[in-house]
């Protein structure tokens, strides 16, 4: 009988604090920015110069610790882990080995079996390095020192995941956790999240763990679940034919889907850690923590909740909404400017939905306010405008965040409620197709739709659907 395996997966998320200033200095964090304009003497690693901590990274740290049920170590200090690459440029990260800020959280998960927990081992904060450019028209690699210093946590889990969607659930579960708290953007395409992927098979069964890979370079949620399939595969193939697998670090290509071996495993010994000279310990009292308690928000769960008995809407579109920090904040507020939960939701749930999965965009990135929903949706429910007018001024509304009753007014898009000149149009329309009309006599109730159809499009879509379906219910007796 073939032999069962069991995949053991545990995570290293790294998460870019959405602080304005670096960890150590005061360049700023801002993405993009031409190379090394974002530089000084402490993120680039200049003899003599010194690190001061950033109040808000420790309180960051504090904020996603607590949030992730952590225990916070109120003695912490930093230690330097010693590496040699081009783009750090002091030839070391500050980092927390020995005494993160963070230690024995957990999470809990939706799976396919039900709830489960997932441990968090640790959290510590540390600075990011810088970025090689390789420029393969001048052969040559290119460094940018511009992310050198931006304040980062990591985010180490127990191995207590068994497959790619237990991860993913974990990692959508950070995710939203870290932005309700306003902590990060948590955008994997920007890389202000990133997860390094520990994996190892072992027969089912089995107590001990097998030996173990890491794999990087994976900046979406798809890829992700594709590499962890990709390794799991790999490892039993191995195995299966007799051979040893490698602690090694692995790059994942989501192009050919397969990953290649980077470099041996290190261990902590290999980076010779020792505490940083230039960094006081952080001793942090129970008033700092008890502060950071009293400032962390309603999170998804609470307001999920708070929504079934607030707001009468499905809990679907409740478990859509609260997903992100972004869409609900723009449903309160919109159902603030304009009570009525239902239209709110399904103009988020349909239309910006459908934009986004289009767009590609995450609902961080939408641009359009509350102020110009609500006035979109009320201009509708007045019959202001046509629920096909809606349509296509909603998407510009989407794209441009225009100013939706000037864009209505200097578009001419206002429904016509002309009695007169509507019924002047459907008349000609009834005069025109004389087989419909017979059709609809005969009893084929269908067909006045296309006599509908035919009048909305000599209205320009303007018409009040409503008013059109009586003038034609009138004029066909």
């Amino acid at each position: 009988m073939a032999k069962q395996y069991e995949t053991v997966i545990g995570l290293e998320v790294h998460v870019e604090l959405a602080t304005k200033t670096k960890i150590f200095c005061g360049c700023s964090t801002a993405f993009g920015g031409a190379p090394n304009t974002h530089t000084c003497p402490v993120c680039t690693g200049m003899p003599g110069s010194l690190p001061v901590l950033n109040k808000q990274v420790a309180e960051y740290a504090m904020a996603v610790g607590l949030a992730l049920n952590c225990k916070i170590n109120q003695y912490c200090k930093f230690d330097r882990k010693n590496y040699f690459y081009p783009d750090n440029p002091q030839n070391y990260q500050i980092s927390q080995l020995y005494l993160p800020i963070c230690i024995n959280g957990s999470v809990e998960i939706e799976t396919a079996g039900g709830k489960k927990k997932v441990g968090i081992h640790e959290i510590h904060m540390e600075e990011d390095a810088g970025k090689l450019v390789h420029d393969e028209w001048a052969d040559c690699s290119l460094v940018d020192y511009n992310r050198s210093g931006v304040p980062l946590i990591e985010i180490v889990s127990e191995p207590d995941m068994r497959s790619a969607d237990e991860v993913i659930a974990y990692l959508e579960k950070l995710r939203t956790t870290i932005q309700y708290l306003g902590a990060s953007d948590c955008k994997l395409n920007e890389g202000s999240m990133r997860a390094d992927v520990n994996l190892s098979v072992r027969e089912a069964g089995a107590s001990k763990y097998g030996t173990r890979t890491e794999m990087k370079n994976l900046n979406s949620f798809k890829a992700i679940a594709r590499a962890i399939e990709g390794e799991r595969e790999r490892q039993i193939e191995v195995l299966e034919d007799g051979g040893e697998v490698i602690q090694e670090t692995r790059r994942w290509d989501d192009n050919k889907e397969y990953s290649y071996a980077m470099r041996f495993k290190e261990d902590a010994q290999d980076y010779r850690y020792f505490p940083d000279p230039d960094l006081t310990p952080i001793v942090i009292s129970d008033e700092w923590i008890r502060q950071i308690k009293d400032r962390q928000p309603e999170f998804q769960e609470e307001k999920a909740k708070r929504y079934k008995e607030e707001y009468d809407i499905p809990e679907y579109d409740i478990s859509i909404i609260t997903a992100s920090k972004k869409m609900a904040d723009l449903f309160e507020e919109t159902v603030a400017l304009c009570p009525n939960p239902k239209k709110v939701s399904n103009w988020l749930m349909g239309e910006t939905m459908r934009l986004l999965k289009e767009q590609e965009m995450e609902p961080e990135d939408i641009i359009f306010t509350p102020e110009q929903l609500a006035k979109l949706i009320e201009m509708t429910e007045t019959g202001r405008i046509n629920s096909t007018v809606a349509k296509e001024v909603f998407e510009k509304m989407f794209k441009e965040n225009i100013d939706v009753e000037k864009f209505v007014e200097d578009n001419s898009l206002g429904t016509v409620n002309d009695e007169g000149a509507l019924r002047e149009t459907i008349e000609k329309i009834v005069a025109d197709n004389p087989q419909s009309v017979a059709d609809y006599q005969a009893g084929k109730k269908k067909a006045i739709g296309f006599l509908v159809g035919q009048t909305m499009k000599a209205m320009q879509g303007k018409a009040d659907p409503g008013m059109v379906n009586k003038i034609l219910q009138e004029l066909l007796q």
